[in-house]
């Protein structure tokens, strides 16, 4: 496919340009928030933007519970994605139904949480003043763990195969949605599977990218693209319909990103590009928090990395000594502010 190639060129393009840590870590806040509240919101969260903005930053928000552990539980599904990628650990059946646990917690029936649904599924659509439709019968509750027991060896076959990134998420996602495994939080554990796929496979675009704005701009033809048949055995006879789309909003997202990444690039008088200055996962933790409170100081690191203060002292000594922070006050007071 021609988007696929346009795709590929696009990445060497974002990865390539050089922009600032704080800068970059705005752009990936700004990712996170997005998928979050697209993602929930296809299903019927009513948060707003600004709510889960605010539920990132870890403020109260005053909203149905519903509504904020669903926000929640995807920003943790989120946060564990980002750890099982960077313990570079393949994707199996237990990593799928931990997503779906953490996307369901407190929504779902303890026992559903991570689990196989154990009876049938529908998809049905309800209309005001009329009976209620089936879209989509799921395959009986006894073929479901054999379906994923496939479906994750064809995951792997696809890498050997060195199949696109972007199909393999795509096909991922559809696959998933049509094998219905679970009671519900489907959707959410589909779109956060395309997600990990991705970042895995080399296609995270230094995860500034949202897939769920795509789908959530225009809700009819998410549906209509991802249009399962009335069974599963019926969604095997053609899905090229549904690859153009996933493609098509894909390469969309891209641009946006690369039209987003372009203007901060950094150059110096002459034209030429700046040396980057690349920070580590846990100086990058630290960058966004000083972003989000204004200052911090070494107890909020132990905090944020989850380290003794003695690490969390030479951290700050690390981001210092490369003038991305300065100190202020003295004694017990230090703190650290932007440089």
């Amino acid at each position: 496919m021609r988007d696929l190639t346009a795709i590929a060129e696009a990445k060497g393009i974002i990865d390539r340009t050089k922009i600032l840590p704080q800068q970059e870590i705005k752009l990936r806040r700004q990712a996170i928030i997005r998928m979050t509240h697209h993602s929930t919101e296809i299903e019927g969260n009513k948060l707003n933007m600004g709510q889960v903005e605010a539920l990132y930053a870890k403020k109260k928000v005053d909203a149905p519970d519903r509504d904020i552990y669903e926000v929640k539980n995807y920003l943790n599904a989120l946060k564990f994605i980002e750890k099982t990628v960077a313990e570079k650990q393949p994707i199996t059946e237990k990593i799928i139904l931990k997503i779906h646990k953490l996307v369901t917690s407190k929504t779902l029936i303890p026992q559903y949480c991570g689990h196989y649904r154990p009876g049938p599924i529908y998809v049905v659509r309800r209309r005001i003043g009329m009976p209620q439709e089936t879209l989509y019968t799921g395959p009986e509750a006894k073929r479901v763990p054999q379906l994923m027991t496939e479906f994750i060896t064809w995951l792997k076959e696809s890498e050997k195969q060195e199949i696109s990134p972007v199909l393999v998420a795509a096909i991922a996602h559809m696959e998933i949605a049509a094998i219905h495994p679970f009671n519900d939080g489907n959707g959410r554990t589909a779109r956060a599977l395309a997600t990990i796929i991705l970042y895995q496979r080399g296609y995270d675009f230094r995860r500034l990218f949202a897939l769920e704005d795509f789908y959530n701009t225009d809700r009819p033809s998410y549906y209509k693209a991802i249009n399962l048949g009335k069974t599963y055995n019926e969604r095997r006879t053609d899905i090229t319909s549904w690859l153009e789309y996933f493609v098509k909003g894909f390469k969309k997202e891209i641009d946006e990103v690369k039209n987003r990444v372009l203007p901060l690039s950094t150059r110096n008088v002459d034209g030429k590009i700046k040396s980057q200055i690349y920070l580590t996962p846990e100086q990058l933790k630290i960058i966004d928090f000083l972003d989000q409170v204004g200052r911090i100081a070494v107890k909020d690191v132990e905090d944020v990395l989850s380290c003794p203060r003695r690490s969390a002292q030479l951290q700050l000594q690390k981001l210092k000594k490369i003038k991305m922070i300065k100190a202020t006050g003295k004694g017990k007071t230090t703190a650290y502010i932007a440089n």
